[in-house]
């Protein structure tokens, strides 16, 4: 039994989708995405929720019940409120600059590293070390942040490089060293 799949999804004021195929287009005030319905999953809308059915049981439409379902809830709630992921800059003179729609990062390398913006993700610099990632596709929002962070990721024993406001870094221990050694 999924439970993802059989949870309801509430439409907020403003959303509206429509079904072409085995494509569910959801319309709202930040914009519009689309979502996959698979053969055999069959979506019911009354009074402001959806909600999702599988034709039988085989294994085949269990493994997209729920997918589906979170799919289309991620599509309704980026074109209502959007998504959002914050990154932070830890290290000495590590810094990012937003020229247009390009990031320009200060990374502690011999030159500057320079990511340019998909279509469909903003980004806002507060501070110099803090980065505000926003748009309404889950997906390209989590993809640009992991690419983002990748340019130099945390490191285990001081804590330097781009993190998620979020995450915690296991920290090691330095060298112990031999005490009394000359």
């Amino acid at each position: 039994m999924s439970r993802v799949g059989n949870a309801l999804i509430n439409l907020p004021k403003g959303v509206e989708l429509k079904i072409s195929g085995e494509q569910v287009f959801v319309k709202g005030p930040l914009g519009e995405l689309s979502s996959p319905l698979p053969a055999g999953i069959t979506m019911e809308q009354n009074e402001g929720v959806v909600s999702l059915k599988r034709k039988d049981d085989t294994r085949f439409l269990k493994e997209r019940h729920g997918m589906s379902r979170a799919l289309l809830n991620n599509c309704v709630l980026g074109v209502s409120q959007g998504w959002k992921k914050n990154l932070e800059l830890i290290g000495v003179g590590y810094r990012v600059q937003l020229k247009g729609s390009e990031l320009v990062f200060a990374l502690g390398y011999s030159h500057e590293v320079r990511y340019p913006l998909p279509d469909g993700v903003k980004a806002s610099v507060n501070d110099q070390t803090k980065l505000e990632l926003n748009g309404i596709d889950r997906q390209k929002v989590g993809q640009v942040a992991a690419e983002i962070r990748s340019l130099r990721p945390p490191e285990p024993y001081k804590g330097k490089g781009v993190r998620y406001a979020d995450e915690q870094i296991r920290r090691k221990a330095g060298k112990a060293g031999k005490a009394g050694k000359k």
